[in-house]
Parts: structure tokens; C-alpha cells; sequence
């Protein structure tokens, strides 16, 4: 029977079947090892992109450096968490959550964006409103007709 050769643990698998496999996948040992193999091939790219700039500007094709502003430097550009709408701590306590906690997010409503209210979560995007109101495929739910014996008063 073929036995399977797994390239990140460089290792042979006792025979090539799919149980095998998935058990030998699934295991702590071959997922550090692929973890190990891509980080490693990052670093090399990073690498790699870092010899390659450092060539072009002692070979002169960078001129100069596209975030220095006139006079001042280097302007280093905002971490990512900042550029999607949240401010830095104010300047007299760097770091400090405001009083009462951390601020939640706002949700969006109809008239623009609302705080959130106690005990309710934001909306999943992408989903339809659910419930007796929420039109579906076949239009609004009605209420259920009652058609069972009457009595007479």
C-alpha cells in the first residue's frame, strides 16, 4: 500500500488513506509545523522586500521618502485600528479609558447613528429582520385563524 509523505512535517504517514490523514492533519504537531513553514516563508518575503528597497535607494531610483513632510521629518502614517474612526487617548491622560469605561460602538439608525441601547446587541449585517412583522419570501406572516368549535353565549 503507498504510504503518504507530508512535506511539512517531512515524515511518512503509516498508509495513504483519508482517516490517516485528517487524524495526522488535525494533530498539534503538524499544525505547528505548517504555522512554522509560513511564517518562516513571511519572513523571507519580508525579507526579501526589504533588500530589494534598500538596493533601489542606494542605486538612487528613491529620490526621497514619500512620508516626509517639508521640514518636519518623518511623518509616520496612523496605525490601522486609528484610521477606522477611533481618536487617540486625549493629550492629558494618554492611554486612559474615560470615566465610566470603554465607549461602545455605534450603531447606525435611521436618522444616523444611535448609541446602543441596554441589553441589545447591534445587528448582524447581511441578515434579514426575523419575526411575525418581517416580510419573507412569501410576504408577512398573518395571524392564525381559529376555526375550531364555537360556543354560544
Amino acid at each position: 500500500m503507498p504510504k503518504y509523505y507530508c512535506d511539512y512535517c517531512d515524515t511518512y504517514l503509516t498508509h495513504d488513506s483519508p482517516s490517516v490523514r485528517k487524524t495526522h492533519c488535525t494533530g498539534r504537531k503538524h499544525k505547528d509545523n505548517v504555522k512554522f513553514y509560513y511564517q518562516k516563508w513571511m519572513e523571507e518575503q519580508a525579507q526579501h522586500l526589504i533588500d530589494a528597497t534598500t538596493a533601489a535607494f542606494k542605486a538612487g531610483k528613491i529620490a526621497n521618502n514619500p512620508f516626509a513632510q517639508a521640514g518636519k521629518g518623518v511623518a509616520i502614517p496612523p496605525p490601522a485600528q486609528l484610521t477606522m474612526g477611533q481618536r487617540p487617548a486625549g493629550p492629558g491622560a494618554p492611554g486612559m479609558l474615560p470615566p465610566g469605561g470603554p465607549v461602545p460602538p455605534m450603531m447606525m439608525g435611521p436618522h444616523g447613528p444611535m448609541p446602543p441601547m441596554m441589553g441589545m446587541r447591534p445587528p448582524m449585517m447581511g441578515m434579514m429582520p426575523m419575526g411575525p412583522m418581517a416580510p419573507g419570501p412569501m410576504g408577512p406572516v398573518r395571524p392564525p385563524v381559529m376555526n375550531g368549535p364555537q360556543m354560544k353565549s
